[in-house]
């Protein structure tokens, strides 16, 4: 299924995700308006490295990023393979691999929509939420 997320068009698997498609995009529309910071959608992970690295992904709080030698570290195995894991995520954005940034924090590349283009756009639109909450909140 395509969602519309921030002016990208994202393919998510829905073979992936236990509940209908009107309740995934409802819970995108949420998290665009800044309504939803975590996805509540049971997501079936393979059980592989793909797998691990989803979960690690799915812990990454909104507005953070980890590196993927910090995930890889997490999970006993080498960045590239951690990437790659990233770019076989077939729930982006729902498990946030968005999140996953290079050791300098750059952005290395991203499967879903126009690619690191979105990728910036999700994190930028994280981190002024983050910010506009805090403000708010001080």
């Amino acid at each position: 299924m395509h969602v519309s997320i921030l002016g990208s068009s994202l393919e998510i698997d829905e073979s992936a995700i236990a509940e209908p498609p009107a309740t995934v995009r409802e819970q995108v529309r949420e998290y665009e308006r800044g309504e939803r910071e975590t996805f509540d959608l049971t997501v079936s992970t393979p059980e592989n490295m793909t797998g691990d690295v989803m979960a690690a992904m799915a812990d990454i709080p909104f507005g953070e990023t980890r590196t993927y030698g910090e995930l890889a570290a997490e999970l006993d195995t080498a960045p590239v393979a951690v990437g790659q894991a990233c770019g076989r995520n077939p729930v982006p954005l729902v498990v946030p691999c968005h999140r996953v940034v290079g050791s300098d924090g750059g952005l290395r590349g991203y499967s879903g929509g126009d690619g690191v283009d979105t990728k910036r756009r999700l994190l930028d639109f994280e981190q002024g939420t983050t910010q506009a909450r805090l403000s708010t909140d001080s």
